[in-house]
Parts: structure tokens; C-alpha cells; sequence
């Protein structure tokens, strides 16, 4: 982390999250009336070194389940039109500020996956606990949810290797045009990203023949 980083994100979040607190409040308003009161979602992420804690988001999706046997539905079911707008426009990460303001977030590094993951990631993956989450990443702004899992590590990586403030300050800026253009929101065919099952070890090439 880079001299200041800190300070940056309590000089950004602090004013936004009141600037955005009428927004957060609609957000609420339109996430309550879809579930019929829960507006809430809380979910345990892995953060810095790979410590968990309580990630905030307003509640997209449903809890309906199957009649039959009574578990949830594929997230695509539980994801009205209400909650894609509300995740296309990203207003559904305004909670996020405060995990930002608490310390267990920064505006921008890796997004925090989750927890299930963490023993299926290779050594070089696992990179990517070396920083704080963050609210934005360099994978979020270039293709989100749009690329594959091995495209988004590699950019996570590369982000650890070059954190700067001039970086964070552009994929900032990035990130405006991104949420603007409501780009790169799902990968093709999923409500949002298929789930993480671990990469493929890389296949050896032919050895040679000794002789």
C-alpha cells in the first residue's frame, strides 16, 4: 500500500457516502418494497491477508424458492428487474463506503470474492489478499464481470505489482464511465458471474525423446 492510500480513501468516502445517503435511502426504499422488507444483504468476504469480514450491499435478489424442495433458486430466478437495475446502476455497492470507512475496504484493489474460493486458488491467485478489497478494481474496468475468471486474477495481479496513486486516480476515473455505461455488468448467459471452480493446471508441452 502506498503512502497515503488510507487517506484517500477516508477523503473519498466519507463525502460520498453523504452525498450518495439520499441515493443509498431510494435504494432501500425500492430494495424493500421488492423483498417485502429485507433491504439488507451481508455477506462474509475474505479482505486483506485473507481475513474475513461482513461485506455490505443492498438486497437484489429474492428468497424464492422451489416449491418442491424448497431451495433457493438459481440466482437468474431470484433476479427481478428491479435488482438488475439496481446492480446495472451500482447502487446497490453504496453500503460498501462504510466497509470502506471501517478499513476493511479500499476504493480500489480486488473486489472480494467469496470465502468458498479461497482454498481453490493457485499460489499466484492467492496474490490478490496481498492489498485491501476494493470498491473498484483494475479488473472491473476492464470488462467486470464480462471476462473470465483466469483474466480477471491476472489483472488483480497486476495491480498488486503497480499500485501507485496515479493508478488508483485513473481506474477512478474509469470506473465513472464504466458505471455510466452500465458495461460488463454479467457474463454472458448469468445474472452476474458464474461461480469460481478452480483453474485448470497448465498443460505440460510434448517432452522430448531422449536419444
Amino acid at each position: 500500500m502506498y503512502p497515503g492510500k488510507r487517506l484517500l480513501d477516508l477523503a473519498v468516502a466519507l463525502p460520498l457516502a453523504l452525498l450518495t445517503a439520499p441515493l443509498l435511502a431510494l435504494g432501500a426504499g425500492l430494495a424493500a418494497w421488492q423483498n417485502g422488507g429485507p433491504w439488507l444483504f451481508r455477506q462474509v468476504r475474505p479482505g486483506l491477508g485473507g481475513r474475513l469480514f461482513g461485506l455490505y450491499k443492498l438486497q437484489t435478489m429474492t428468497q424464492a424458492r422451489d416449491p418442491a424442495t424448497g431451495a433457493l433458486l438459481p440466482d437468474a430466478a431470484r433476479l427481478p428487474p428491479l435488482g438488475r437495475w439496481l446492480r446495472a446502476t451500482s447502487l446497490d455497492e453504496l453500503p460498501q463506503l462504510w466497509n470502506i470507512v471501517r478499513g476493511e475496504m479500499s476504493l480500489v484493489g480486488p473486489r472480494p470474492l467469496l470465502p468458498q474460493y479461497l482454498p481453490l486458488y493457485s499460489p499466484q491467485q492467492a496474490r490478490r489478499h496481498l492489498v485491501r478489497p476494493g470498491l473498484t478494481g483494475w479488473a472491473q474496468v476492464n470488462g467486470r464481470n464480462a471476462i473470465s475468471w483466469e483474466e480477471k486474477f491476472e489483472l488483480d495481479n497486476w495491480y498488486v505489482d503497480h499500485e501507485s496513486l496515479g493508478l488508483d486516480l485513473r481506474i477512478l476515473w474509469r470506473t465513472a464511465g464504466r458505471v455510466l455505461g452500465r458495461r460488463g455488468v454479467a457474463a454472458t448467459g448469468e445474472a452476474t458471474m458464474s461461480a469460481f471452480r478452480g483453474s485448470a493446471p497448465p498443460q505440460e508441452g510434448p517432452r522430448k525423446q531422449a536419444g
